[in-house]
């Protein structure tokens, strides 16, 4: 008996230990990991070619007569149950009108005309070429000229960033300063290249993204992102804090250990954390966790699937854009999932949403683009720690009421300790396609901020 009781005891006092040293770990920060600059390309690795070429998109008729025939020759798509909307996915009707529009009332050439606004060029970054936009001002006497990094996630693209790029750039009286706008395609996205081999996961886009702006000779920048932009955004900040002025963001969240027990903690009593106006988009957590079962299937497909999506979405431009349309409908707004027009038409032109299905598939990118979930999302890149980690950079952040992930502000600030700017505003996830001007005073005013510390420090 007195063994067992020993050996109870022995038990008794690992489990106690484990658990301490579990609740101590909470407030543990890693050390930052060192990248190393990996080539993601072809051949072997090269310092000599770093020129900066001009793109402009031009796509062939024989792509464009392909596209019209597989539009044309779209299966049958099933019916809808009845009584049903979107609450299933793209609701079948919607899909159809969507196609319709897509032969009938979309003229790409014009469309392409459009896309070809702004300067683009082409680099090579670690054996990748690298496609952006770089939009620079009208230089005005006594105008502090800005670099800002601009970058989108999934299942957006650089078409995100066309109605506020020009709200950036352009002078505005009260303001001493103005934006040089760089918008990249991530890797695999658009008409950036792919990596050619596993592991470019969000920190290695972060280096990526580094050595862009080094490029373009840019040493110090601000950074602006959304969804995946976002999260690089965070590991840019986190690993070149030298180089990161401040960081702007459409979602910030935190995901160390500590904001979860302060989520769950607080839910007894969500006053304390919340007020009022917001306590219902953040708790009952019954909320949240049902929100996250059902919206994200597609990102765990995304994470170890992949390639098995990008084969289906890559050869049917209705599966396209079914796949991409759904996001927009519920990640604008989730109650538009009973609407018949998924609610669309009451914040973007039908012709803005295919630009960005259209640099999907003229790119054949779907398939690639989706990878990046499987190469942030696994334990190699987890174990280097980075999501316990504080961004050590002042940072801002622009919350959209109606977005799949609302955060308040006493959890995100375990993730951003220099959190300086806090907004709340009515809209979705994608902010700079359906919001564009209140983002682009919400950037203003961030970067404001920012220049009066400096100005006092």
């Amino acid at each position: 008996m007195g063994h067992i009781l020993k050996a109870a005891l022995s038990v008794a006092f690992l489990a106690i230990g484990f658990g301490i040293f579990k609740i101590s770990s909470l407030f543990q920060i890693p050390e930052v990991p060192h990248l190393e600059e990996t080539w993601w390309g072809e051949g072997v690795p090269s310092v000599n070619d770093d020129a900066v070429y001009s793109f402009k998109i031009n796509v062939s008729d024989e792509v464009l007569q392909d596209l019209k025939y597989r539009l044309k020759n779209t299966r049958a798509l099933a019916p809808a149950l009845e009584g049903v909307q979107h609450e299933y996915g793209t609701n079948s009707k919607f899909t159809k009108s969507i196609i319709d529009f897509w032969l009938n009332k979309y003229d790409w050439k014009q469309r392409e005309k459009y896309m070809n606004q702004y300067p683009q060029y082409k680099t090579k970054i670690q054996g990748l070429n690298i496609h952006f936009l770089h939009v620079k001002p009208e230089r005005e006497a006594g105008k502090k000229v800005i670099p800002i990094l601009m970058m989108h996630g999934w299942p957006g693209s650089v078409r995100e960033f066309y109605e506020i790029i020009g709200l950036l750039t352009r002078q505005q009286e009260k303001r001493d300063f103005v934006f040089e706008v760089i918008a990249p395609s991530l890797p695999g996205f658009g008409f950036s290249d792919p990596a050619l081999r596993p592991g470019l996961g969000k920190s290695q886009v972060a280096v990526v993204m580094k050595n862009l702006m080094k490029r373009l000779n840019h040493h110090k920048f601000y950074v602006h992102g959304e969804d995946f932009g976002s999260i690089i955004a965070n590991d840019m900040a986190i690993l070149f804090p030298e180089n990161v002025i401040a960081m702007h963001s459409t979602m910030c969240a935190s995901l160390q250990p500590i904001s979860a027990l302060k989520r769950v903690l607080y839910s007894l009593k969500p006053s304390l954390i919340v007020d009022e106006k917001h306590e219902h988009v953040a708790y009952p957590l019954s909320n949240l966790v049902m929100g996250i079962m059902e919206e994200f299937g597609a990102f765990h497909m995304h994470c170890t699937k992949p390639d098995t999506v990008g084969a289906a979405l890559s050869d049917s431009p209705a599966g396209l854009a079914a796949y991409i349309l759904e996001k927009f409908i519920t990640w604008t707004n989730p109650n538009w999932r009973t609407l018949e027009d998924g609610g669309l038409a009451q914040k973007f032109k039908m012709e803005d949403l295919l630009d960005n299905i259209m640099i999907y598939w003229i790119s054949d990118s779907i398939g690639t683009s989706l990878r990046i979930y499987a190469e942030t999302y696994n334990k190699g890149l987890l174990t280097l720690g980075l999501e316990d980690i504080p961004v050590p950079v002042p940072a801002g952040c622009a919350r959209f009421i109606h977005d799949y992930e609302w955060n308040p502000t006493a959890l995100i600030e375990d993730k951003y300790p220099k959190l300086i700017h806090v907004t709340d505003y009515d809209g979705g996830h994608f902010a700079a396609l359906e919001n564009a001007e209140i983002l682009a005073e919400d950037i203003f005013e961030f970067v404001s901020k920012v220049q009066k510390m400096n100005v006092l420090q």
